[in-house]
């Protein structure tokens, strides 16, 4: 699998009364095969604030090289997608429970994270040979 684009944004209030200024987005661009596919994950922003609960970061944005910068949101369809690689087949997801939300960063081999982000930022691709070699394995 080749992953092209890792990004998240916060929604904004398209209409006075809808909700979507309490989600974010974060999408996954990825090409399995030949078809090009994007995980958009809805999840509740308040999450935003409890990442250092999810992950070892300590400050957002979570890592940085030369001029990229990434944050949390910019992570988590792509975490998803390593934790859960059904989701290849699904084109959203909503998550509104903490509980979820925290069990697809269980296990997350995050020293490994930042090599696939940074490579997707700078190059527009990185490739995902298996979605294992970023999970923490028990010995």
């Amino acid at each position: 699998m080749l992953i092209k684009e890792c990004i998240g944004y916060e929604l904004e209030k398209e209409k006075s009364n809808t909700s979507e200024d309490f989600f974010n987005r974060s999408e996954v661009t990825f090409i399995e095969g030949s078809e090009e596919k994007t995980l958009h994950v809805l999840y509740v922003r308040y999450f935003d604030e409890l990442y250092q609960e999810f992950t070892p970061f300590q400050q957002n944005p979570i890592f940085s090289k030369v001029n990229i910068e990434v944050t949390f949101k910019d992570i988590v369809a792509l975490v998803c997608l390593i934790k859960n690689p059904g989701l290849r087949n699904r084109k959203r997801l909503y998550i509104n429970s903490k509980q979820e939300f925290a069990s697809y960063f269980q296990d997350i081999d995050f020293e490994k994270l930042p090599e696939i982000v940074l490579a997707v930022k700078q190059n527009h691709k990185f490739e995902l040979r298996s979605p294992l070699d970023y999970i923490k394995q028990a010995r």
